[in-house]
């Protein structure tokens, strides 16, 4: 994305003050868990899952598969299509065994994620940023897998280096319950709106990594992103994970984005 300068007044500034605005606004909560599903029990090799996150464990089940279950039930079987849509024309993403309920039983990867690569210093900021402005595009270059819109594409909706596994097969793609079909403008700003979070945080020791991955992600980035802002800060918002601080923090986040490009714009 070549970024561009936002005025002082005019359209584009007008479109980043809205999605600020609408930031700050409070919306209700109302969001309950999803209801569990009857699903076959898989086994594991150990009850202890190889890792945790914000909705679901992950299991091994041999040394080629791993189990990944969600704790509030559910049903993985639109996740998992659109995993085997997309790994069938050619993007990376862990082979998809069999789904049943909460449970999708996917290929075992080896390779650390892109977020712990970043931290051990194995990998540099900018070759990061254009994996991940590549894996966007790669990905907005495929079909929608439902829709007839050409203008229409996969949406992953949670892309960033924590769902990014660097394996000995390249990077791959995981995590993606959040998927839909839309603009790409919308997974793109979602990305930025991620990573501007970790940026605006109280974590000192990765809010400046996270800024600059930030600037070089938008400077590599297709697409207009502004015109996504404001829905993606929506997403966020509802997005039932968040505490309350990360919630309050989405406006600061929003304005950091605008802020980047305006100075890449005049750089």
């Amino acid at each position: 994305m070549t970024c561009r300068r936002i005025p002082s007044e005019g359209p584009a500034r007008g479109a980043l003050s809205r999605v600020v605005s609408a930031a700050r606004r409070q919306l209700p909560p109302g969001h309950s868990p999803r209801p569990a599903t009857a699903a076959r029990v898989t086994p594991v090799t150990s009850p202890l899952p190889l890792a945790s996150g914000r909705t679901a464990d992950v299991f091994a089940v041999d040394d080629n598969r791993v189990l990944r279950r969600y704790r509030d039930g559910g049903d993985v079987a639109a996740e998992a299509a659109v995993m085997i849509y997309v790994g069938g024309r050619g993007f990376p993403v862990p082979r998809v065994f069999s789904a049943s309920g909460p449970d999708i039983v996917m290929e075992r990867l080896d390779g650390p994620t892109m977020l712990d690569a970043l931290l051990a210093g194995d990998l540099d900021i900018p070759a990061a940023a254009e994996m991940l402005a590549d894996l966007l595009a790669r990905l907005h270059e495929l079909p929608a897998r439902l829709a007839r819109d050409p203008a229409v594409r996969v949406l992953h909706l949670d892309l960033h280096p924590g769902n990014i596994l660097l394996s000995s097969r390249g990077p791959v793609v995981i995590d993606w319950p959040n998927a839909v079909e839309g603009p790409p403008d919308l997974d793109i700003a979602l990305s930025a709106l991620i990573l501007a979070e970790v940026a605006v945080s109280d974590r000192p020791e990765v809010a400046s990594a996270a800024r600059m991955l930030l600037t070089e992600f938008l400077a590599r980035a297709d697409g207009d992103l502004l015109r996504g802002l404001e829905r993606a800060v929506a997403i966020r918002r509802a997005n039932p994970t968040l505490s309350a601080e990360e919630i309050d923090r989405l406006a600061v986040a929003a304005a950091l984005i605008g802020d980047v490009i305006a100075a890449g714009s005049t750089a």
